[in-house]
């Protein structure tokens, strides 16, 4: 009895690290970029169909995620005035706020041409290109890559760390 009960426990100390060590941990690739038109978006990607289905869940998206104002003025103070206009949410609710002046795409790149990731995005006076948070209702955060360059990024498993190449030309 007294074996059986060490031999469990014994067991159970080592299992999370068994799984830990034999875990498949997922690096890939991930391709991200600030585009400001699909035609740019495809010439730096090369996949039209897939930029233009990220600018469509962006635009989709944009009154939902745009910052919201209570006048044209207000928003003014943060964006260039010609962008403020009045929007509608999907549930009728009327505000102020910019117009999406692009999209932020970001798709991992495996065998297959997995999952992709769109946001609308829009430029601010001072804080430059911003996109919503993910993650927060209302936040936005800001968008350091440069328009219509792609960038792919390399996302390691566990413990992994982000690293970035730029592509050049263009």
């Amino acid at each position: 009895m007294k074996r059986s009960r060490t031999t469990a426990l014994l067991l159970m100390s080592t299992a999370p690290l068994l799984f830990t060590a034999c875990e498949r941990q997922s690096e890939g690739m991930q391709q991200e970029g600030l585009y400001t038109s699909v035609e740019n978006c495809a010439a730096q990607t090369g996949d039209g169909a897939t930029c233009q289905q990220a600018f469509d869940q962006a635009s989709r998206a944009s009154a939902e995620q745009a910052p919201k104002f209570a006048s044209k003025e207000e928003c003014a103070r943060e964006y260039a005035a010609e962008q403020c206009v009045t929007q509608q949410t999907a549930g009728g609710q009327s505000f102020v706020g910019p117009m999406m002046m692009g999209f932020f795409m970001a798709q991992m790149l495996n065998g297959n041409r997995g999952a992709q990731a769109a946001s609308p995005a829009f430029r601010n006076n001072s804080a430059g290109w911003l996109r919503p948070a993910p993650g927060t209702a209302g936040g936005m955060t800001a968008i350091t890559s440069e328009p219509n360059r792609a960038t792919t990024v390399r996302r390691g498993g566990f413990g992994g760390a982000g690293s970035q190449r730029g592509s050049f030309g263009g």
